[in-house]
């Protein structure tokens, strides 16, 4: 008797602590899709465009809801790429907002991780918008160049997503 409600209670134990393993293991959210079944690819993202017009927040909330983020090139060739799926998708007098702004210190421009942009590709004299304009967006008739624009303009939206 003793043996099988020594068994008894081991089972459960083990039971318990298989439960309790699995819910304090965190579940892994994949940050990276594999393929890019719409929009563009380019190395490393995948530009998927949004032409409903929308305020700058309302826009980069969209794409965390996609599990991307506002898109945000990192050099001359993506932001040409970038540049050319806007004017293919949208038109050649498009803007879109990208994820980069000035909110929290101005003339500071960081992406949405909080890291300072490193690639720039104001359009002179831009930013010359001070605390009034703080959002930033690629404009197609500009060549593909940035201007600062007010947060609360409507502007069309590209998100990104990383793909290995």
């Amino acid at each position: 008797m003793r043996l099988r409600d020594g068994c008894l209670l081991l089972g459960v134990l083990l039971l318990l602590t298989h439960a309790s393993h699995q819910q304090s293991t965190p579940k892994k959210k994949p940050n990276a899709k594999k393929v890019c079944l719409r929009g563009t690819k380019i190395p490393g993202k995948c530009f998927l465009v949004d032409s409903v017009k929308k305020r700058y927040h309302a826009a980069n909330e969209d794409c965390i809801a996609k599990g991307g983020i506002l898109s945000t090139p990192l050099s001359s060739d993506e932001n040409t790429q970038l540049y050319d799926y806007v004017r293919q998708s949208i038109g050649p007098d498009a803007e879109i907002w990208l994820g980069i702004n000035d909110m929290q210190t101005e003339g500071v421009w960081k992406d949405q991780a909080g890291s300072n942009i490193r690639y720039k590709n104001w359009k002179l004299p831009q930013p010359d918008g001070g605390s009034a304009e703080n959002c930033a967006v690629l404009s197609a008739a500009s060549g593909g160049k940035w201007l600062d624009e007010s947060c609360r303009d409507e502007r069309a939206s590209v998100c990104e997503f990383n793909i290995v």
